[in-house]
């Protein structure tokens, strides 16, 4: 694996072994920053499921000015700083968190940090026909502390199967879908209403 583009375009990165992680795949990261376009420069970036942190070092790369990885496994935190020592970037560029996502999101909401952009490729759900989805993904959509993280104009890159067909939040709208094989990329932003519930309770 290795970055697609930007000041380390074509270094490698060092990726956990075994099952219990999947990197987004270079071709896929490509297409998502290539989309993102400026909206990466000078960007302050959260990578939930970070696992090696390949989204993170893509974006910082790209001219991102700092990221925060929320990955639990502290093996797999540790893929993430060996990934950011290589690269000769510090705590601040890339600060590691090695926790729980659902504990951490309320956790940075009720310190007041937001992000440009919010980067996330969780462990793929089962597929859910007539069903809701009870997938990672899912529980990231409905979870009330992610949309308080995302600045007025943020963007939420969120990956999932297509077999885990997600129910959207009214807290959000889609601009874009990215289709890669058996994954999905959903480009979204807070909706209007979603936006002025936040500034009132901040």
């Amino acid at each position: 694996m290795r970055v697609t583009g930007g000041q380390y375009a074509g270094r490698p990165l060092k990726v956990p072994s075994g099952l219990d992680v999947r990197p987004t795949p270079d071709r896929v990261r490509q297409a998502i920053f290539n989309s993102l376009g400026n909206r990466i420069t000078d960007a302050a970036i959260l990578e939930l499921f970070a696992g090696s942190g390949a989204l993170t070092f893509e974006a910082i790369s790209r001219g991102a000015k700092h990221a925060v990885c929320v990955e639990k496994s502290r093996h797999h935190g540790s893929f993430i700083l060996s990934n950011s020592h290589s690269l000769g970037l510090g705590r601040t560029e890339v600060d590691v968190r090695v926790q729980d996502v659902f504990t951490a999101m309320p956790q940075l909401a009720s310190l007041g940090t937001q992000f440009d952009i919010i980067l996330a490729d969780p462990p793929y759900g089962e597929k859910n026909v007539g069903k809701r989805s009870n997938s990672l993904a899912q529980k990231l959509l409905d979870d009330p502390a992610l949309p308080r993280l995302l600045k007025t104009e943020g963007l939420l890159v969120l990956g999932h199967t297509k077999r885990d067909t997600l129910t959207l939040p009214a807290t959000y709208t889609e601009i874009k879908e990215m289709k890669h094989g058996d994954t999905m990329f959903r480009f979204l932003c807070l909706a209007e209403q979603s936006i002025a519930e936040i500034l009132i309770n901040t």
